[in-house]
This record gives C-alpha cells, sequence and structure tokens, in this order.
C-alpha cells in the first residue's frame, strides 16, 4: 500500500507532514516544527492539563464534533483528516482579547502563566458548549470541564470565577460552515496508510477494513484514544512499529439499544459512551465523575479501557456485575462471552490472534435490581483506584435471588468474588449472611501492596464496601438520612475524597 501524508488543519491552513515518526505526539509537532509555543508540556502524560488543544472532526453524520484533549499523548497521525485549535486560535481581529481570556484577565486567573494557555482551551470547549444555552454552566458543570486543568500557584477560585464571567461579556460566535468544508476535503474513502523508516501506522474506514487488517497484521498494537499507548512512547519509550488506528471506524462508535440490551461500539468515547450507560442505569453518574479527566474521556474509549484488562479499570466491576457480554470479532466471525470470562491472567485475555474487541452489550430493562459502584482513591478526581467495587442484588422477600459482586484492584484481573457470592445467593439478606461474606472475600483475593494502597488496606475496604452496600439497600431496616450522611461524610473523610 502507497504511503501517504498526514494532512490536518490549523491555524488556517492544511497542513501536509510526510517526514515524522509514527510515534511523534501532536505537541512534539506543535511546538517543535510549528512553532506554536503557546502549548505547553507539564507532564507528558495526560495528567496536568498544560498541553490541552481543541481538536475537531466530521462524525458519522456528517456534524462538526468538537474536544478539549491532552495533545502530549495525541500521536500525530491520529489527527489526519481533522482540525486542531490551539490558545493561538483565541485572539480575535484588531488583537482584541477572546471572551474566554478577557474573563481570565477580569477575574485575575492566571499567576506564573505555565497552565493558563491548557486552561483557556477547557474553558473554550465549555464557552462553545454553552454560549447559545439560555442559562450558563452549573457550578459541577464547570468543575468537571476544569478536572483535567493542575494549577500549581493560582489556585482555581479566579479560574471558576473566569467561567461564570466569560458568558457575562459580549458572545463571540464560532462559525463552523468554512471549517465544515475543510473537514469534508480532508476525508479520505479508504484506509490512511502511512510510514516513516520502519514504522507502519494504518487508519482503517469501515469494520470490514479493520477485520482485515486485524488478520494480515495480528502483531499490530491497535490504537484507540491513546491514553495507554501514548505514554508508552513518553514515558516508557517504546518500539510500536505498526500501529492500527480504530479511531476513524464509524461502526465502533455505534451506540444503540438492541433486543433489551445496551449495545455500546469499542470506538465509543468514555463520555458519550457513560452518558448512555447513565440514561438507564443513573447510578453511574459518580463513576463516570471520577473516571480520569474530562479531556482523557474525551480521547479515551470504553471499549480500550475494557480490552486492556487492566487489574485496576474502573468499568469492569460494575460492568460484570450487571451482566455484560463482550463482542469479540475475527475476521467475519464474531462471537460473545461474559465480560469476566474475557479476563484470564494479567495482561492476558481470551483474545485469538487476529482478533479484537467489536463492543459491549449491556442487559437493560432490570427494574428489580438493585446495584452501587464505589471508588476508593487517594484523590477524588482524576486519580487511579486502589479498590473499585460493584455490586448488584434481586431481592424477594428479603432472600437474595441474584447476586454479584466484583472488585478491581483485588487481583491481577477485575474478578468476581464468587465465595462471597454463594454465602448470599438464596439466603436472607441480613448483616449475618453479609458478615459471612465479608470473611468469604479473603478466599477469593490476596491482594498485593502497592504505591496505591497495602494488602491489608485492601482486603479490609473491600469487606465494608460489602457492608456499605448492605446498609444502603436493606429494606427491612434502612439507614435514616442522617445516618447516610454520617456514614458518607465519614467515606469521604477517611477516603480522601472530600469536595
Amino acid at each position: 500500500m502507497e504511503t501517504q501524508a498526514i494532512r490536518f488543519y490549523y491555524r488556517g491552513e492544511v497542513h501536509e507532514v510526510s517526514h515524522a515518526p509514527t510515534t511523534r505526539t501532536l505537541l512534539q509537532h506543535m511546538r517543535e516544527d510549528l512553532h506554536s509555543t503557546g502549548t505547553k508540556e507539564g507532564c507528558a502524560e495526560g495528567d496536568c492539563g498544560a498541553c490541552t488543544v481543541m481538536v475537531a472532526e466530521l462524525n458519522a453524520d456528517n456534524e462538526i464534533e468538537m474536544r478539549a484533549i491532552n495533545s502530549c499523548i495525541q500521536l500525530l497521525p491520529s489527527v489526519d483528516g481533522k482540525a486542531i485549535y490551539s490558545v493561538e486560535d483565541l485572539q480575535l481581529e484588531q488583537q482584541r482579547l477572546h471572551p474566554v481570556q478577557q474573563a481570565m484577565l477580569d477575574c485575575h486567573g492566571s499567576q506564573c502563566g505555565f497552565c493558563t494557555p491548557g486552561f483557556l482551551m477547557s474553558m473554550w470547549g465549555l464557552y462553545l458548549q454553552h454560549s447559545d444555552a439560555d442559562t450558563p454552566p452549573t457550578r459541577e458543570q464547570i468543575n468537571e470541564t476544569l478536572s483535567g486543568n493542575l494549577c500549581r500557584c493560582t489556585g482555581y477560585r479566579p479560574i471558576i470565577d473566569a467561567c461564570v464571567r466569560m458568558f457575562e461579556l459580549p458572545k463571540v460566535q464560532f462559525s463552523k460552515a468554512a471549517l465544515h468544508t475543510t473537514l469534508q476535503s480532508l476525508q479520505r474513502p479508504d484506509t490512511f496508510s502511512y510510514q516513516h523508516d520502519k514504522q507502519r501506522f494504518d487508519a482503517p474506514r469501515t469494520l470490514a477494513e479493520l477485520a482485515q487488517l486485524r488478520l494480515d497484521y495480528p502483531q499490530a498494537r491497535l490504537l484507540a484514544g491513546s491514553t495507554d499507548i501514548g505514554l508508552w512512547v513518553t514515558r516508557q519509550f517504546r518500539e510500536l512499529p505498526h500501529l492500527i488506528y480504530v479511531g476513524q471506524v464509524a461502526e465502533l462508535k455505534e451506540i444503540h439499544k438492541d433486543d433489551g440490551h445496551l449495545y455500546i461500539g469499542a470506538g465509543a468515547l468514555l463520555n458519550p459512551a457513560y452518558e448512555a450507560l447513565i440514561e438507564h442505569y443513573p447510578e453511574l453518574h459518580e463513576l463516570h465523575q471520577r473516571f480520569a479527566s474530562y479531556p482523557i474521556r474525551n480521547s479515551g474509549t470504553l471499549g480500550g479501557n475494557i480490552a486492556n484488562g487492566s487489574p485496576i479499570g474502573d468499568s469492569m466491576p460494575v460492568l460484570i456485575v450487571m451482566g455484560t457480554k463482550i463482542v469479540l470479532r475475527r475476521g467475519d466471525e464474531i462471537r460473545e462471552m461474559p465480560l469476566e470470562d474475557y479476563y484470564l491472567a494479567y495482561q492476558k485475555t481470551a483474545l485469538s490472534e487476529g482478533e479484537f474487541v467489536q463492543g459491549i452489550r449491556v442487559p437493560l430493562n432490570q427494574p428489580e435490581l438493585t446495584f452501587r459502584t464505589y471508588k476508593l482513591s487517594k484523590r477524588h478526581d482524576q486519580d487511579i483506584s486502589a479498590v473499585c467495587a460493584a455490586f448488584s442484588v434481586v431481592l424477594k422477600n428479603n432472600v437474595a435471588e441474584h447476586v454479584r459482586i466484583a472488585y478491581g484492584g483485588m487481583a491481577a484481573t477485575p474478578a468476581r468474588a464468587r465465595q462471597a457470592e454463594a454465602c448470599l445467593l438464596g439466603k436472607t439478606w441480613s448483616l449475618e449472611n453479609i458478615e459471612l461474606a465479608m470473611h468469604a472475600l479473603g478466599d477469593d483475593f490476596q491482594p498485593l501492596s502497592d504505591m496505591r494502597a497495602s494488602s491489608e488496606y485492601r482486603s479490609r475496604s473491600a469487606a465494608n464496601l460489602l457492608k456499605r452496600f448492605y446498609l444502603e439497600t436493606n429494606t427491612e431496616q434502612p439507614l435514616s438520612a442522617g445516618q447516610l450522611n454520617v456514614f458518607e461524610a465519614s467515606r469521604q473523610l477517611h477516603h480522601g475524597v472530600a469536595k
């Protein structure tokens, strides 16, 4: 296949790149090749937000979608066919400041200024979402938008004030008409193939093309949101000779209801995927907010989080207790299996050679099902779990007719606690039986100690979270509102999640 140049729109023109490594990041290219140095590198791992830019692309409905992302972990070939906006694009005609910039100035939201460009881009994303709305964003929406931007000196209050102030200034409209025409001209009819030295990057456009590439090159690494692979490049300096990028396959981004299930394609971004889940399971709202930062959720995919099989991934425990099935594809062959059966051992899954994750199917219409999920971490926002727990139960006459318990962070893979489940299935939903199940967790898991938590902490917390689930769902002697408030305050104090 003939190699092609990377094409993207930036600063009013289409750029073509043909001599960059496939693992060169967008941030490196912007700063070192295009000399757009407003965007900063603070961490090179998608944590601090100093590198935040906006990316615009056409979706399956031929509409423009704009998202704030971390440019430090986005690989340059993955922006082929897209438009990039950085802090340099905010300035208006006649040297006027954009309302986002003016509000930051008015509210004294910048001190050393290093993080400011990233904050401005996240704020601009919020501005674009709400500038035509009848009401400004809520404090919760502002906090969520800024969750991926860290400030070491100014503090967050004046920056939050600026997010309010920018909607009080005269509005500035962003016209998408010319951008739409440009993006259409950059779209490719089939697979984009780029090569540099001994590296190769393929970006198929259809599911069939992806399936064939995966069969032809089973040793190639699949790339989705780059939230993991980006760190392999910037922190581990791995050699990645062949990448197959799935972000251009529209079929992988599908989200729809099908035969009593919610189907989520493996390429669906985390934000829309969780929004679809929350529509049917509102209990997932807090987990969604605490799942990484907003820019990471704008880049990462639910399928990637599941396929990687990290023992501390937050999505898997709750999807397992919901009875989710994973859809795998090899060529034209498709098979399904329970999600918990997909994980075999640490970094080992049930994928066969040439096979990939196509999507997941989450059961719906379960009004009798009660479930909860809890995340314990050192910080409330943007932190990896020490323990992530999920529980589901169906009670009839106070007897557990269905029980599922799953944990992340307790074993080499996300896993069900089958010994604990056996202590509760078919039994009265009572504190006595819950305590037996808490004790049985010691037979299910022997967690390790690491930088996030000790083995003892994990074991005790896992048991206490099971007890909490019982206390919140016990219909015979439910907790009063006052008891729940005390319980929640104690949880936040001991697990560092106080807001």
